[in-house]
């Protein structure tokens, strides 16, 4: 990859001296899903797909990008004195947004550059193509700049960038399993305290299958600030019973006995979500460390069945994929995975059913459907690097 991304590079900008190649993976969440801006837990890991990017500095203020998967855009130019977000700038609203950041953080950008990104990444999918150009772009600019940021730091400037240029009120997970990745571990993630520890994920004689439901969605214009508002007015109702700083500090008994002081229903639900989930994703790590893997599946399964009743974020695609998984033998546990309203499922699948489960699932879901969804083999990977 990285010969191909040089040799495009030259071709688009006249050469490629002086150009540095460099990689951020994408992410997938194994359980914890909507927990992460209510102060839960999130159990995702680093994937070895994710976004390529070749840079070199300019001798001037100008910013020039180019995007292998949106070719047909060509060149898109902006500059330093631009950093503002436009729906006219599409995707470099991410990498700008970076920029945007660390000028605020008090890094300001010196100079100008050319950038070239090729995803391997479904666009779309809820594997967190966006978060990992974020990250990308934050170990570029440290890598050329000399910027002195951790790789915490890296994720913290990218939901920042996420949050105030782009206006996508997203938690830290993302950012915090792409620029925080080890390979064949996932990251457990206490989002309130961004204390964790890295899980090692042992699947002995199964594999982590993804299946993209080809439903393009986009987290600002999904339903994703609608479910935070009324996460943050339950909490706000709670607040008044019961001494907590977010939902995460419940478990599901003193949620039950407290209930009542949320005045509307969808609420209770959508709460109910909230604190559930982070208690599964708390007992889904333990059983994982106790190598009980069909346990952590029946969590999963769970937790699926969680977001398409209380929190009501998946809808007939991820429903369908899910549904279809659980039919098989072999499958040990399947959920929705990201924001939902389309994008992906995470299923656990057992070496000898992989070809079975994505034939079956894949014809049942076209019948159903009426267009193809795309499935992933993967492997858990490092954070970013040079290449």
């Amino acid at each position: 990859m990285k010969d191909i991304i040089l040799k495009k590079f030259a071709e688009v900008f006249g050469d490629a001296e002086g150009a540095r190649a460099y990689f951020a993976p994408g992410r997938v969440n194994l359980i914890g899903e909507h927990t992460d801006y209510n102060g839960g837990h999130v159990f995702p890991c680093a994937l070895t797909i994710g976004t390529y990017g070749v840079a070199r500095k300019r001798t001037d203020n100008k910013l020039r990008f180019f995007s292998m998967n949106f070719e047909r855009l060509g060149v898109i130019e902006s500059s330093l004195e631009e950093l503002v977000p436009s729906q006219g700038a599409g995707w470099t609203n991410y990498p700008k947004g970076v920029m945007w950041a660390f000028g605020e953080k008090g890094m300001k950008i010196p100079c100008g550059m050319d950038l070239l990104l090729n995803g391997n990444i479904p666009n779309g999918s809820g594997l967190s193509s966006s978060a990992s150009v974020e990250v990308l772009t934050g170990h570029i600019l440290r890598d050329f700049f000399g910027f002195d940021v951790s790789n915490q730091d890296l994720a913290l400037i990218g939901q920042y960038a996420e949050n105030h240029f782009n206006k996508v009120n997203c938690g830290i997970m993302d950012q915090f399993a792409i620029a925080m990745g080890k390979a064949d571990h996932a990251v457990f993630l206490d989002t309130a305290d961004l204390s964790y520890e890295y899980a090692p994920i042992a699947l002995k004689g199964a594999k982590i299958v993804i299946a993209c439901s080809n439903k393009k969605r986009g987290l600002g214009d999904s339903k994703y600030n609608e479910r935070r508002g009324e996460c943050e007015m339950a909490l706000a109702e709670l607040q008044k019973v019961v001494d907590i700083d977010s939902l995460g500090d419940l478990d599901e008994e003193t949620f039950e006995k407290n209930k009542s002081a949320i005045r509307d229903q969808v609420r209770v639900r959508r709460a109910k979500h909230a604190v559930y989930e982070n208690q599964r994703t708390i007992r889904a790590v333990k059983a994982l460390k106790a190598n009980d893997v069909e346990q952590f599946g029946q969590l999963m399964n769970a937790s699926h069945v969680s977001l398409r009743d209380d929190y009501e974020v998946t809808g007939v695609e991820l429903d369908t994929l899910v549904e279809e998984a659980w039919k098989i033998d072999g499958v040990i546990g399947s959920r929705m995975t990201g924001a939902g309203f389309g994008g992906c499922t995470v299923s656990i699948v057992k070496d000898e059913a992989i070809d079975i489960f994505i034939e079956k699932v894949g014809r049942a879901y076209k019948e159903k459907i009426g267009y193809a969804a795309d499935f992933y083999v993967v492997e858990i990977g490092d954070g970013p690097r040079n290449l």
